[in-house]
């Protein structure tokens, strides 16, 4: 049974710094390519960021470019999500899912046909 976890989310001040973890069990981690996700209240679930299976390529959305850093760690099966200089518009619940690799490109990560989600972890960003 595959199991994607977050953490990580919390209550920053803007400008301040939060790094989420994504844990994954089930599956093997290295052949799937995995993203980060948002959702903030009423508006529509957007991509943030995709990270290839290999983990040498990457993508960003432009509000989050030069401020968020994606990575993982195939020895712990762990995503992680480096945000620095937050601000109150990243505020939302941020979700991690993956995909498996052969059913997309490199670093692309389409929010309708990731194969799995975690529940998400509440980011709150105070002005």
């Amino acid at each position: 049974q595959v199991q994607v976890a977050e953490s990580g989310g919390g209550l920053v001040q803007a400008g301040g710094s939060l790094r989420l973890s994504c844990t994954v069990s089930g599956l093997t981690f290295d052949d799937y390519v995995m993203g980060w996700f948002r959702q903030a209240p009423g508006k529509e679930r957007e991509e943030v960021s995709c990270l290839s299976a290999s983990g040498t390529l990457t993508s960003y959305k432009t509000p989050v470019k030069g401020r968020f850093t994606i990575s993982r760690d195939s020895a712990k099966n762990t995503l992680y999500l480096q945000m620095n200089s937050l601000k109150p518009e990243d505020t939302a619940m941020y979700y991690c899912a993956a995909i498996y690799r052969v059913k997309t490109a490199l670093a692309v990560c389409p929010d309708r046909r990731m194969d799995y989600w975690g529940k998400g972890t509440q980011v709150t960003i105070s002005s």
